[in-house]
């Protein structure tokens, strides 16, 4: 596309559709179904709803991402962008990359850890880890000290866990300053 040239209001509706719709789908997940569900739910029955939602939102999130940079790359001659505007470009990547590594990389890790530390729990008679923990010591910790085995499965699932939330924040933040870009580019509301 020539530079100056209109890209179609068609093109800007998908864009800014796409964008928000993929934002919002993020900060429903982070921040509000997530901790709701978290403090809801067994955590064994909160890990096999996890276990189904999260595949589809990592690639609903990836395919959106991969949108919105498909979208907006080709809008621009490369040679001639101003910081500006290789902003959210660098941002959508980030976003791409960042959904990628847990769409493709990091879900079935930390799912793989979850069964397995949800295998050992249910040997032990545990499972309802959250809202429903009966009072007194926690079982989990006494488990994680007594087991060595399951303590190293909490460690890996920990680590893929923190990994895969980090992806998500970071691709939740980019989404949010393309957003902001976005609607510091108006002209008028």
């Amino acid at each position: 596309m020539e530079e100056g040239e209109d890209p179609g209001s068609l093109i800007k509706v998908v864009h800014l559709l796409v964008l928000s719709g993929a934002w919002g789908l993020q900060m429903w997940v982070t921040f509000a179904s997530g901790f709701l569900l978290f403090r809801s739910l067994p955590s064994h029955t909160f890990g096999l709803l996890q276990s189904k939602l999260f595949p589809v939102y990592f690639h609903v999130s990836l395919g959106c991402a991969f949108v919105n940079l498909c979208i907006l790359a080709p809008q621009r001659a490369w040679i001639h962008l101003t910081l500006w505007e290789i902003s959210p470009l660098t941002l959508l990547l980030l976003s791409l990359t960042l959904a990628t590594t847990n769409a493709r990389w990091l879900e079935a890790r930390t799912k793989a850890f979850m069964w397995a530390l949800q295998a050992v729990e249910k040997e032990r008679g545990l499972g309802y880890r959250g809202a429903r923990q009966p009072p007194g010591p926690n079982p989990y910790h006494q488990l994680r000290e007594k087991d060595p085995k399951y303590s190293a499965l909490c460690q890996k699932f920990f680590y893929y866990h923190g990994l895969s939330s980090l992806c998500n924040l970071g691709w939740l933040l980019s989404n949010g300053l393309c957003l902001a870009g976005l609607a510091l580019g108006l002209k008028s509301l």
